[in-house]
């Protein structure tokens, strides 16, 4: 009952009415109405009483007896819309007749009216049309007819008993002697009415029934729309945020609150420039210009100790009529895009100089031979200074040192055909670098340390490859810890993808030297050719790989290699066993 309570707005009820899935809430919404009626119905019969209640007062002459019909009327009337308010307690089954009931109670209230003020002459036959339209507004055209019937047929009762003098008027007023042709008169303006009231009422009920439907068919394909819109901007990879004309920010969508990793309470209504961006001079200067969406710019955004490279775009946010409402910044994050471009141009660099190196190696290979196989005869049968022999030795010593970097070249240019196998790379790793701890490039100064998970793992690739992979890295990493210092080998397998990290606690790397590390020709040691970490980059790249740096000035570098993987193996020897073996 607590729900049948709560006020409804009259529009809202014939929505439900119309629009409502099942009869039980058409039933709530009746039930309500019917409560509006009777505390509406209890108001008219109050309204009505208290002036001539005062007029009893004022007025002595009149008969005391000539107000109790209407006492008892309104009486009637208090009682009746108890007995409603009792009605209604009934389950909602019930409703529908209960209305029946009020309009019948209503119809004997305005009748009685009519009687005690005069008959069919009276102003008060004007509530017969107020029953009517209540009728032909909660229920249907039919139910309106039904009632506007039953009104004229009492109308007509009570007229034509007051005219020919069957009953007579408590207050008089009534002059049977009238012309019956004005009775006639009377009752056919009002059947009349009473149809065409009826009539229209019912009409205009179903015509603003139909009207609430398409307004709520209207008001849900709105949000729905709304729904679909919010999903889409909120879809879009791309950051968009909008602003008002003062560039303070109405709206941040899901892609936007990623790249700048901020949650959109912080910034609704603050200025563009707390998105870090642009300045407000430079929104100042680019809102000001007219935007065109299809000019750029770039910019290095800060998030932590990372910078992403954000390219974006403004644009005027417009209403339907034309007029400016504010502006439109939409942004993409770029390093990704970048970096695939990066390693685009590596390669094709990488290509373009492997063909070069060939080329070169080529034609200085045979004449260098032929000058190391001279110096070699020379220096066998050479017999003169002391000095003219050193120089004769360093000739040959250079020419030697200038056939390895040929070979380098050869080697970079022209890869070995690769010699794919199943092999345990874990157990090849723990030999390397037990290799690697037994050789004379590791000092007392350093300290090797090695952690492979899983300890066992098969791989389809070329192991020789992967061992050059191993040794190239390894030997940088040595090179950066001229001092000493730690190296260690970690692997781990995850998602098919088993990474090998290389960490030494060397000097670290600059922008630059991260930057052209696997660039061909580009050493940062003194001694190095720049064609090792190359060669492990194409290698790497061949396998189907990824290689990844981090490093900062003298923090170390981490080097990453990943390559795919095949199911964990069950070879009789695990690497750590094979380290445990050797030691």
């Amino acid at each position: 009952m607590s729900t049948l309570a709560a006020p409804v707005d009259p529009l809202l009820a014939g929505q439900l009415l119309a629009a409502g899935t099942t009869r039980s809430e058409r039933d709530q919404v009746l039930a309500q109405r019917l409560r509006w009626l009777i505390a509406l119905r209890i108001v008219v019969i109050t309204s009505a009483l208290v002036p001539f209640f005062f007029l009893q007062l004022a007025a002595e002459e009149i008969q005391r007896a000539e107000f109790t019909f209407l006492y008892l009327l309104a009486g009637g009337t208090y009682g009746a819309s108890l007995l409603y308010m009792l009605l209604l307690r009934l389950p909602l089954s019930w409703v529908r007749p209960q209305a029946y009931i009020q309009f019948a109670g209503d119809l004997l209230l305005t009748t009685g009216l009519v009687y005690y003020f005069g008959g069919p002459f009276t102003p008060f036959s004007i509530l017969y049309l107020v029953v009517i339209i209540v009728a032909s507004t909660l229920l249907t055209r039919r139910a309106g007819t039904i009632v506007a019937t039953g009104a004229w047929c009492l109308y007509s009762l009570v007229g034509v008993a007051l005219f020919f003098g069957f009953i007579e008027s408590p207050v008089g007023g009534f002059d049977s002697g009238g012309s019956i042709w004005r009775l006639y008169y009377n009752l056919g303006a009002h059947l009349f009415g009473f149809y065409a009231v009826a009539l229209m009422t019912s009409r205009l009920s179903h015509t603003v029934v139909r009207t609430a439907e398409q307004l709520q068919e209207q008001r849900e394909s709105l949000a729905d729309l709304k729904v679909v819109h919010r999903d889409v901007i909120e879809s879009i990879p791309s950051g968009l945020i909008t602003t008002d004309r003062n560039a303070r920010i109405t709206s941040v969508n899901r892609a936007a609150e990623t790249i700048l990793d901020r949650v959109e309470a912080d910034l609704i209504g603050r200025s563009i420039d707390a998105t870090g961006l642009l300045t407000a001079d430079e929104w100042t200067t680019m809102a000001d210009s007219k935007p065109d969406p299809r000019s750029r710019r770039e910019v290095e955004y800060r998030l932590g100790g990372t910078v992403r490279n954000v390219g974006f775009s403004l644009s005027t946010l417009t209403t339907a009529d034309g007029s400016l409402s504010g502006h439109t910044l939409i942004f993409q994050d770029l390093s990704k895009w970048q970096k695939l471009q990066r390693e685009l141009q590596l390669k094709d660099r990488m290509a373009a100089i492997g063909e070069l190196a060939a080329g070169i190696a080529h034609e200085i290979g045979n004449p260098l031979a032929a000058i190391s196989g001279s110096c070699q005869m020379l220096s066998s049968t050479f017999s003169g200074r002391q000095s003219e022999r050193k120089l004769l030795e360093i000739l040959l010593k250079e020419s030697q040192r200038l056939d390895r970097t040929i070979k380098s070249f050869l080697k970079f240019a022209k890869p070995h055909e690769r010699s794919v196998q199943r092999f345990d790379i874990a157990a090849l790793l723990a030999e390397n670098m037990e290799l690697l701890r037994n050789s004379s490039e590791v000092s007392d100064e350093h300290t090797l340390e090695i952690d492979l998970q899983p300890p066992s793992q098969l791989i389809l690739a070329d192991p020789d490859q992967v061992s050059q992979i191993f040794w190239n890295v390894a030997r940088n990493a040595l090179r950066a810890m001229p001092d000493g210092g730690t190296f260690m080998l970690e692997t781990e397998l995850s998602e098919d993808v088993y990474s090998i990290h290389f960490i030494d606690s060397g000097c670290g790397m600059t922008e630059s030297e991260r930057t052209n590390l696997f660039h061909p020709f580009s050493s940062t040691f003194d001694d190095g050719n720049g064609i090792g970490m190359a060669i492990v980059y194409q290698i790497v790249q061949e396998h189907g790989g990824r290689l990844l740096l981090e490093s900062q000035p003298g923090s170390g570098s981490v080097i990453t290699v990943e390559l795919p993987a095949e199911e964990v193996g069950t070879g009789e020897l695990t690497a750590n066993e094979l380290l445990a073996a050797e030691a």
